[in-house]
């Protein structure tokens, strides 16, 4: 077999020579101070440990279950001998010069093995089959397991973790990309990767925040959220943004968008072109928007009802101030959907129901049945070991999180970024949506333990009173406000599954819509685009296969769907008589406070946590 070592075609000069040597030890006193520099940073993690412990119990509860089924432990190892055999054949076969066909291949969309040397080069075809033989067997064998489905689920997941990592192009000697490149730049990418490797370390919590993107491409309010506007509002938690309007006249009542919190708002108003914020103010609507903080341990003690207090019932009374308006129709994302629908439940339990007009949820779990894969890390075990690292720390650092999310999709996410930065030793591309995803936010201990808590692992949120707040219990089954859900089919994060089932809870109206792709492409998808579609069904039937069965596909982007549910129910009015001349911001009682997009969201974590200096 070939080796995959490719020598070039001229020895190397004296100078290269000695250019290469240099390299490699600058090489090797990189890797000796980043072994350092990691050996420096490890310190105990309750959370890390409680995961670690979960997933060797998993391991073990599926030895045990193994080794009561010696069938299924025979036939795993007679088929596992089996392929070896067959793979040593096609070897010896290749070796002698004959054409031979590959005895398993990798699926079209895995772009691991897209070199030609794994389909060409006897080594690296031998190194390729045998990794996917073995990453089937295990597939297959846990398939087969009679285990609990939630230790199945767990399993299903761990495995693919640790078969994942040992893919063959995550290693210099078993990737023939990587191995050609040091001959070509005379080892400079490996030199390049290691210091790409230290800067990453040094940005992160727990396991490694590989950069996704050209940070330095990037400006929050110089080419990302960047529609004008201004802050009008804030408190210890919130800065209220309202957007400059394009519109001679606006719709009477304001619309306030509610965003997560786990991560910046300006995934709704990344550039002009994709922006829904813009969107929103070119249809003629008054938009104000909440912009979090990015919380510190000065802010440990907030709770969910202070989130719900300081956030949206604050900036209800705020647009009052700034428009007398006393209802607002609401527009919330993810968990700011989810704070959303306790907010509106807790007004509808203080006679205030009418403050909000309607609802709409955008990709909102408010029923937890079915978290995903997320919920590996969400029993109660691990919410222990993350309740009691907050506890100490008084938040939970948001690059921790986004590394945990970043594994829900470890190959797009992780590996691939892995490679081309610090093997390759590439600049990773610039793009506006990784550069939000790497630009996280901490969690408050006194919300964050208490939501994982009372909604993942106790899904208290859809039992009537199983959440009280101020001391007031909430029920969203008597909510009659006008709701509109829309989720996404291929969500990871929010499955539609479990999305559904929030919208049979109301009592008032509601509409259920199903957009295509994921939990953000599926979401932010202008009408301009044109990519994905979306379903609708006039019912609301009690599952949510029947409602896909009764469904119909729609082309086009669901944005202009829902402009024509608040039209046509009337809760924003078309009659020009009834529209208002537009309302710039500081006009009412509220004054500017500076331009949108505030100081909040430029906080980063490393200032937050006083790990660089602050910018703002």
């Amino acid at each position: 077999m070939q080796s995959g070592w490719k020598m070039p075609s001229q020895p190397l000069s004296q100078q290269d020579m000695e250019a290469w040597k240099a390299q490699l030890d600058d090489v090797g006193k990189q890797y000796k101070g980043l072994l350092e520099d990691l050996l420096s940073r490890m310190a105990p993690s309750e959370a890390a440990d409680s995961v670690y412990s979960d997933m060797r119990e998993s391991f073990e509860a599926a030895a045990r279950s193994l080794m009561s089924n010696p069938n299924l432990l025979w036939q795993t190892q007679s088929r596992l001998m089996q392929d070896q055999w067959l793979l040593w054949q096609q070897g010896v076969r290749a070796m002698a010069g004959e054409q031979v066909a590959p005895l398993v291949t990798p699926p079209k969309n895995d772009r691991r093995f897209k070199d030609e040397a794994w389909s060409t080069d006897p080594y690296y075809m031998a190194i390729m089959q045998q990794y996917l033989l073995f990453s089937q067997m295990v597939e297959e064998l846990i398939n087969d397991l009679d285990v609990d489905p939630t230790l199945k689920r767990n399993l299903t997941f761990y495995a693919r973790q640790l078969v994942n990592a040992m893919s063959p192009t995550n290693f210099v000697s078993t990737n023939p990309e990587v191995m050609r490149r040091p001959l070509k730049t005379k080892g400079q990418n490996l030199v390049d990767g290691l210091t790409r490797l230290r800067e990453d370390l040094a940005n992160s919590a727990e396991g490694i925040n590989v950069r996704m993107t050209d940070r330095s491409a990037f400006g929050v309010g110089e080419n990302i959220a960047v529609t004008p506007g201004s802050v009008v509002y804030e408190n210890e938690l919130i800065q209220l943004i309202q957007y400059t309007p394009t519109t001679e006249n606006t719709f009477k009542t304001p619309l306030l968008i509610v965003p997560p919190w786990i991560n910046k708002y300006y995934i709704l108003d990344l550039r002009q072109d994709n922006s829904l914020v813009k969107w929103l103010v070119d249809q003629g609507h008054t938009v104000f928007l909440i912009s979090w903080r990015n919380p510190g341990p000065e802010q440990s003690d907030i709770t969910w009802a202070d989130y719900m207090q300081m956030g949206p019932i604050s900036a209800m009374e705020a647009i009052e101030q700034a428009c007398g308006e006393k209802s607002v129709n609401l527009l919330s994302y993810c968990v700011g959907g989810t704070l959303t629908a306790s907010t509106v439940a807790y007004l509808t339990s203080t006679r205030r129901g009418r403050k909000v007009k309607s609802v709409t949820y955008m990709a909102t779990l408010q029923d937890f049945r079915d978290p995903g894969d997320i919920g590996v890390f969400l029993n109660e075990r691990v919410v222990q070991g993350i309740e009691q690292t907050m506890q100490m720390k008084g938040y939970l650092d948001g690059r921790s999180m986004a590394y945990t999310f970043n594994l829900l999709r470890e190959q797009d996410l992780f590996w691939s970024f892995y490679i081309n930065n610090y093997l390759k030793g590439e600049i990773p591309a610039a793009f506006d949506l990784l550069y939000w995803n790497t630009d996280g936010t901490n969690l408050t201990a006194g919300t964050h333990a208490w939501y994982l808590r009372h909604m993942y692992l106790e899904n208290r949120l859809v039992e009537p009173g199983g959440i009280e707040l101020d001391g007031v219990k909430i029920d969203l089954r008597k909510v009659s406000t006008p709701s509109y859900f829309v989720s996404t089919k291929e969500d990871h994060i929010a499955k539609w599954n479990s999305t559904y089932y929030g919208a049979l809870l109301p009592k008032g109206p509601v509409t259920f819509v199903l957009g295509g792709s994921g939990h953000i492409a599926g979401i932010v998808n202008p009408p301009h685009k044109n990519k994905y579609g979306y379903w609708t069904n006039d019912t609301l039937p009690e599952t949510h296969e029947e409602w896909m069965e009764g469904a119909t596909f729609n082309e086009g982007s669901w944005w202009p769907h829902w402009q024509a549910w608040m039209t046509d129910n009337g809760y924003v009015d078309t009659d020009p008589k009834k529209m208002v001349p537009a309302r710039q911001p500081g006009e009412g009682e509220l004054t500017v406070i500076e331009p949108a997009p505030g100081r909040y969201v430029r906080m980063t974590i490393p200032e937050v946590l006083g790990e660089i200096p602050s910018s703002t």
